[in-house]
């Protein structure tokens, strides 16, 4: 299995769109610093998740979630305590 993931910045409220094979070993990853592109903004917070049978499927997906309408939507989302729906 492959997720996608969304993880919040506590130190600035900034979103980082990724996706893993293992999704605890790689949050754990972003909060030790061990992620260049946000090592700067940890610690971090899980927000959303998505499970896909393919890596592709997970990737076509992250893609989708970067665009500017979901993103929006994922702020919304996130914003409401992850009461609305997504997709």
């Amino acid at each position: 299995m492959f997720y996608i993931y969304i993880i919040q910045s506590k130190k600035d409220q900034k979103l980082y769109t990724g996706y893993t094979k293992d999704i605890d070993k790689r949050v754990s990853e972003h909060n030790l610093g061990k992620v260049k592109s946000t090592k700067t903004r940890i610690p971090f917070e899980l927000v959303y998740k998505e499970m896909f049978r393919t890596k592709e499927e997970a990737i076509d997906r992250e893609k989708e979630l970067k665009t500017g309408q979901w993103r929006e939507l994922i702020k919304e989302f996130i914003k409401d305590g992850g009461n609305s729906s997504v997709g």
